[in-house]
């Protein structure tokens, strides 16, 4: 009988190692086929967005947190720098490592490093299908302030920003 996961079984690292970037890019496009029926295009969305990432890195104004759990990928969550302000991006804990207060913790390691780095404001992109994920976002303090319905990831899907502004109390 397999005993349950919990976070003390989870390895957070902060530094990216070869294969991360890949498997990342295919957990997203996996999982997304399979949960929302998303297409590559959101594969291909995400691939672009990595590179991105990678191509502009500065270990003083970004973060990574890979989440490990017997030396496998179960989670993944990334601050990138926008000026002023930093991009909450590709947060995606594997099925069987959700409700364990993972997704929690991870969004308390994301603000940590965004108040350590004195952001002024963070934003994240995201669809409406995914209301666990926005319910974390708003205990966080992001609050909804765009909707607008897209096909870019090969469905129709109504795309949503999410802001947040830190001169507030936000945790």
């Amino acid at each position: 009988m397999n005993k349950p996961i919990t976070l003390d079984d989870i390895i957070i690292r902060t530094q990216l190692k070869p294969g991360d970037i890949g498997y990342v890019i295919y957990l997203h496009g996996y999982l997304y086929k399979m949960e929302y029926d998303y297409g590559i295009e959101f594969e291909t969305y995400v691939a672009a967005g990595l590179a991105e990432f990678y191509n502009q890195y500065d270990p003083q104004k970004d973060r990574v947190w890979i989440c490990e759990h017997e030396n496998k990928i179960v989670g993944f969550l990334l601050l990138m720098h926008r000026g002023e302000a930093a991009q909450l991006r590709y947060f995606i804990l594997e099925p069987a490592y959700r409700g364990i207060g993972l997704g929690n913790k991870l969004m308390k390691l994301y603000m940590d490093f965004l108040k350590e780095k004195n952001y002024k404001s963070s934003y994240l992109l995201t669809t409406d299908e995914l209301p666990a994920s926005a319910h974390l976002y708003k205990k966080f303090g992001f609050k909804l302030t765009e909707e607008k319905p897209s096909k870019a990831f090969g469905k129709p899907v109504i795309q949503q920003r999410y802001d947040l502004m830190l001169d507030q109390k936000n945790y």
